[in-house]
């Protein structure tokens, strides 16, 4: 196994817009999803198109990783990632409206260049990935945007 395709859907019961507001907004992924990025650096600025070095928090570990990120305004992002641990993937965040706010369709292709990653596999990093990407980053936009009622 050389690949592992993880996938997940989520209602936000907000405005696309502004969900798209939150997860577009590179610059303040540290302090947005803590749990997800310690820090991050646009490095070049092209219309849509961001180059990206930032340092991940991943498997209780600092991990430095570049991204070639491409916006689609109003619907998300699409980023080629490369990281030092032996993956490297293709994600997408996409976004459309439904009668309830806003669902958000997650993917990520990821390529598996450690031995010990294949090995392990996606039992334990599509069971992991997932639930932790709920945590930090979808349970994070709903606190931030979902109005108690």
């Amino acid at each position: 196994m050389n690949s592992i395709h993880l996938a997940g859907s989520w209602i936000i019961k907000a405005p696309r817009d502004k969900v798209y507001s939150i997860v577009s907004d590179f610059e303040n992924m540290p302090k947005n999803f803590p749990r997800v990025a310690k820090r991050l650096t646009i490095t070049k600025r092209e219309g849509n198109h961001l180059s990206i070095d930032a340092v991940a928090r991943t498997w209780g570990r600092n991990i430095p990783v570049h991204m070639e990120t491409e916006l689609r305004p109003p619907y998300g992002y699409v980023s080629e990632n490369k990281n030092t641990i032996g993956t490297q993937g293709h994600e997408e965040l996409l976004m459309e409206e439904v009668p309830e706010g806003t669902k958000i369709n997650y993917t990520y292709e990821v390529a598996l260049n450690n031995p010990l990653f294949r090995i392990l596999g996606k039992p334990l990093i599509g069971w992991y990935a997932m639930r932790f990407w709920k945590r930090a980053v979808i349970d994070v936009l709903k606190k931030m945007l979902e109005k108690n009622k």
